[in-house]
């Protein structure tokens, strides 16, 4: 254990050891529903990612998978080069070319992951966007809020996308429970859904807010 913490915080794996605990940190708070994943922020919009041609999935996925690649490679390469007893400047020298060996993976490896994750993530325009409304989703979180929600749609063609949802009541929607979409919000870039049993109530007093 002590190794593990001793090359984990060595150079350069100690670069990305400090970010790898944001993005965890990050991401436990997605799941617990503290946070959410913010999927209209694409990679686009993002200088620094824009250029590496990782659009169709959200900055923070595209990041996330930069970071925990490159943590990976370079600690594997520090950990080999522990035990080849290089002197200081032959170390520094082969742990920076360790450093850009990490760099390039973790790019390439990103790449090559977020071509089929971006079919998750809906990246067409506004009117395409509104193909979804009138179609029953799954929710995806472990709540559903007037300001917090995420749920997976399937369109017309087949193809299904990871969506922000809103509801404006307080109706108990849960991971795994069925919602109608009835309304998408051009400003929020977000869906209303309200649950599916009481969209299809014959109730009137349960039907579709207005």
């Amino acid at each position: 254990m002590t190794g593990f913490v001793g090359t984990a915080l060595s150079f350069p794996t100690v670069l990305f050891s400090f970010l790898l605990l944001v993005v965890v940190g990050y991401w436990l708070l997605v799941l617990t529903g503290v946070l959410d994943l913010g999927d209209d922020l694409d990679v686009d919009g993002v200088p620094g990612l824009a250029g590496l041609g990782l659009g169709g999935v959200p900055a923070t996925v595209a990041f996330s998978l930069l970071v925990a690649v490159a943590w990976f490679v370079s600690l594997a390469g520090t950990a080999l080069l522990d035990g080849l007893g290089l002197g200081a400047a032959a170390l520094i020298a082969v742990s920076v070319g360790v450093l850009v060996v990490a760099l390039v993976c973790s790019w390439l490896v990103t790449r090559l992951v977020v071509v089929p994750l971006g079919r998750f993530f809906p990246t067409g325009t506004e009117s395409s966007r509104h193909a979804f409304v009138g179609r029953l989703c799954t929710i995806r979180t472990g709540r559903v809020t007037a300001d917090f929600g995420q749920a997976e749609v399937t369109a017309a063609d087949g193809s299904s996308a990871v969506v922000q949802v809103r509801q404006p009541g307080a109706e108990p929607l849960r991971a795994g429970s069925s919602a109608l979409i009835y309304d998408y919000d051009v400003e929020g870039e977000f869906f209303w859904v309200m649950p599916a049993d009481i969209a299809f109530d014959s109730d009137p007093s349960r039907q579709l807010p207005m």
